[in-house]
């Protein structure tokens, strides 16, 4: 993830905690407006879904027409319930990010009702996640980049006392079951095996497996690693 990323997500933070300190009108709105100006438009991220779900599928073909990723979104969204719920997290986001009211609120509840998947108006999900099978809840100040794999019954969100979630960087995959907590970075192309819980970083390229989650190499040491490699 970038620096300018980085930093637009550490001043989310701060704005964050000078709104806990005691109730300003004023830091709320400017949470929100840093939260709502950093969603993807909602077509260039449907359109982005929609590529990445045909390269993890095994789809050689790339689309090359905007028409064409329109038509597989559609596709998609009509035989996968897992990105129809994505698209509706999609289309929330970007009424948010056009102060529409009450829309949002029921998109939010199609994407739970349809494929299980439950994020919170603070996460911010950049263009060209896979979700396969949805059961995903994503909550707190939270960063997922492109190219990220969410596996089912994943749940990234927050420790308690803190608002702050995780920043799961690109090409990362959250394997089944795992859960990811706290103010934590998941690092470029990181794997995160089945059932893990991860309190704390994990490095770029790196797999973590168990409870919590150690590299892997660690726990090949212990002799437990190996059959836990597998995020799936």
């Amino acid at each position: 993830m970038g620096a300018t990323t980085i930093r637009r997500k550490e001043g989310s933070r701060a704005r964050w905690r000078a709104l806990l300190a005691e109730p300003q009108p004023e830091a709320t709105a400017v949470f929100w407006e840093s939260v709502r100006s950093r969603h993807p438009g909602f077509l260039e991220a449907v359109i982005a879904d929609a590529r990445v779900a045909a390269i993890r599928l095994g789809d050689r073909r790339r689309f090359p027409s905007r028409v064409e990723a329109v038509l597989h979104a559609i596709r998609l969204s009509i035989v996968t319930d897992a990105f129809l719920a994505l698209v509706c997290y999609r289309a929330k986001a970007a009424c948010q990010a056009r102060r529409i009211p009450l829309i949002p609120r029921i998109l939010h509840r199609l994407a739970v009702m349809i494929g299980q998947v439950a994020i919170g108006d603070p996460v911010v999900i950049q263009p060209g996640v896979y979700l396969p099978h949805g059961q995903v809840v994503i909550d707190g100040i939270v960063e997922v980049a492109s190219d990220v794999a969410l596996l089912p019954f994943v749940t990234i969100g927050l420790r308690a006392g803190s608002v702050e979630g995780p920043t799961i960087d690109r090409g990362a995959t959250i394997g089944t079951g795992a859960k990811v907590l706290g103010p934590l970075r998941i690092g470029v192309g990181a794997r995160v095996g089945a059932n893990a819980v991860v309190v704390s970083d994990v490095p770029d390229g790196s797999t973590v497996v168990g409870v919590p989650a150690k590299p892997l190499r660690m726990q090949q040491g212990d002799g437990d690693g190996q059959e836990n490699a597998n995020p799936s």
